[in-house]
């Protein structure tokens, strides 16, 4: 970047505060800063700045995603509130996302618009002439949006995977339902175990003796929270082990399809919902048709409907936090995250839902946490020491975010 230089004279030297190094057009001798402190104090700043950013992106993530959990288990089992009918609000929080994936569409073409229409600033070099500037403007939040629309090519090649995504929502709320919140992690426990079972199956990727002994502790934890569980839930249990094999599917066949859609997520959010819209009717109408009918009560009440749109919300919400806190720190701390999250959740579960504890179900619950975590620690070392080149970044395994809430 070139800054123009005032004219002085030899009785009044020019001494720049704020340019940290400036070559002179003789030699390439940095000019220091007249004043030290200012530089230390800018640092300082940002480095508060740069603090407060990331604790206020880790405490959002952990808000919403314990929010959405709890209000779930609300929607699902509260007798006040609820409708004995998962499929149904499964069902309402696809049409919700769907809608909000329209809106951002639309904001995201407006931005877009705005943000090419936007004048680029022009900098003034030494000799007076304007050199346009290097650093194009920051873009708008929702310019990452692409427009919602919805064809039937796309959308009939993403098929295969909505039907893993139906699967995998569904006995989500259904484990929600039968067991107690401060059991809910430990039921779906079990997906990084059938990540590397179907990565192997499927993309033929070897598994290492520490891999295993991760995989060993995580079973583990699942038996003794299992054994621990004094409302034990069999419907609800097995709901959780399908739950996590319908997540890892949902990994290895969004892989496949994301090129469909450009490699763009949020096509394929959009085009995930609609289909799962689509494919909630007739099982709502099978399964549920009965139950809906005598819920009048509920299904007039304001504030039912007010919790099922949160709910929704929220489900929308977890995805942009996610990405948010990834981008703000590192896949390893974002990993680190949302294992403390499950924790303080569970835990605070003991208390919001009255659920009784017992030793067993408490090690149950942070045996396989820590089993999670120590897995976390060994593929980023082992992708790590696999990378070709050094200023190549270690990329874990990710799961499916609802795996983590």
């Amino acid at each position: 970047r070139h800054f123009q230089l005032q004219k002085h004279t030899p009785t009044q030297p020019y001494q720049p505060l704020h340019v940290i190094h400036l070559a002179t057009s003789s030699n390439d001798t940095p000019v220091r800063p007249s004043n030290p402190s200012i530089l230390s104090s800018n640092t300082s700043f940002n480095m508060n700045d740069n603090a407060m950013y990331i604790a206020s992106v880790v405490g959002t993530y952990w808000l919403v995603s314990i929010s959405m959990v709890y209000l779930n288990k609300i929607l699902m089992s509260n007798e006040g509130i609820s409708v004995p009918a998962p499929l149904f609000v499964t069902w309402y929080q696809c049409v919700i996302t769907c809608l909000i994936c329209y809106l951002c569409g639309l904001c995201g073409q407006r931005a877009q618009r705005a943000d090419a229409a936007k004048y680029t600033p022009v900098s003034v070099s030494e000799n007076g002439e304007s050199v346009a500037s290097n650093n194009p403007p920051k873009p708008s939040f929702f310019a990452q949006f692409p427009k919602a629309e919805y064809l039937v090519g796309p959308a009939r090649q993403v098929f295969p995977l909505s039907l893993v995504f139906v699967g995998m929502i569904t006995f989500n709320n259904l484990c929600l339902k039968y067991v107690e919140v401060s059991f809910y992690n430990v039921a779906r426990s079990l997906t990084i175990v059938f990540n590397v079972f179907l990565s192997r199956v499927f993309l033929g990727i070897p598994t290492s003796f520490k891999t295993v002994l991760c995989l060993g502790v995580v079973i583990l934890g699942f038996l003794m929270g299992t054994h621990g569980e004094l409302n034990f839930s069999l419907i609800g249990t097995i709901a959780g082990i399908l739950s996590s094999l319908f997540v890892s599917l949902n990994s290895i066949f969004t892989k496949k399809v994301l090129p469909v859609v450009d490699d763009n997520h949020w096509k394929l959010t959009f085009y995930n919902n609609v289909n799962a819209s689509i494919l909630f009717i007739p099982l709502i109408i099978i399964f549920e048709g009965d139950i809906l009918s005598q819920a009048m009560e509920q299904l007039t009440s304001t504030e039912f409907w007010c919790a099922m749109t949160v709910a929704g919300f929220f489900g929308f919400s977890i995805g942009i936090v996610t990405v948010l806190q990834i981008k703000a720190t590192s896949p390893l701390s974002h990993n680190i995250s949302g294992t403390a999250k499950a924790a303080v959740q569970s835990l605070m579960a003991f208390y919001i839902w009255g659920n009784e504890p017992t030793v067993m179900g408490v090690l149950g619950i942070f045996t396989t946490l820590g089993g999670s975590l120590l897995y976390t620690f060994v593929k980023m070392s082992e992708n790590a020491q696999s990378a070709p080149g050094p200023q190549r970044q270690p990329v874990e395994q990710k799961e499916h975010e609802m795996s983590k809430v």
